[in-house]
């Protein structure tokens, strides 16, 4: 009578290679798939400013309202 092995067996070289197999399929499938380029929206991003020539870019944006709210809590 054999007794069943109810705990973790070690790894086999069978496993490794399919494991290997496996991995190397999914690559070679993402590089053939095509590519898939997302469109931006044109609603999500509010006009921006033109950047000034000399620096001095900054400007009190809603986002930079919202850090200064939570910096201060």
């Amino acid at each position: 009578m054999q007794d069943s092995h109810s705990g973790p067996q070690p790894a086999s070289r069978r496993g490794f290679f399919f494991g290997a197999a496996t991995v190397g399929a999914a690559a070679a499938a993402v590089t053939v798939l095509p590519k898939v380029v997302e469109t931006p929206a044109a609603s999500a991003a509010p006009d921006l400013k033109p950047a000034p020539e000399k620096g001095g870019g900054y400007s009190l944006s809603e986002h930079v309202k919202r850090y200064y709210k939570t910096t201060s809590a």
